[in-house]
């Protein structure tokens, strides 16, 4: 299975005193490679609210494997795993310039309707979008 890769470089603000990255932009990596995926394929939040619908992440587990540092080249990797239910499980991983492994992540976001309703079914646009994108990533 294919990945959606997202270019970004450790900034000075995203530092410590030791130059090493502070724990919580690592969330923040995850979140710019997952819009970055799901703007491709018109998923993103904007899109979404489009349709009448948010996609709130309701499930967020990180490990952290390796620290990252200032000016850093790091590659934040994303895909979709298909669920049962209707939610968006994302499955992601940092990777360093080098190759190291910096974290491994996943979030699961449920459908809701704009007032915060969650949706037990997927709609048929919402889907389509969904099915195009497992197809790019299969392929």
């Amino acid at each position: 299975m294919r990945f959606h890769e997202t270019r970004l470089h450790v900034r000075f603000n995203e530092v410590d005193m030791y130059r090493v990255a502070w724990h919580g932009h690592y969330v923040a990596w995850l979140e710019v490679g997952r819009n970055d995926l799901a703007g491709r394929f018109l998923m993103d939040a904007g899109h979404l609210e489009k349709l009448g619908f948010l996609g709130p992440v309701v499930s967020l587990e990180i490990k952290y494997l390796s620290p990252a540092f200032l000016n850093d080249e790091i590659f934040v990797r994303s895909r979709i795993n298909p669920t049962e239910t209707a939610t968006i499980l994302f499955q992601q991983e940092i990777i360093a310039a080098d190759g190291r492994k910096l974290a491994t992540g996943v979030t699961t976001h449920v459908l809701t309707d704009m007032n915060g309703v969650m949706q037990f079914k997927i709609p048929t646009e919402i889907t389509k979008r969904l099915d195009d994108m497992k197809k790019w990533l299969n392929s």
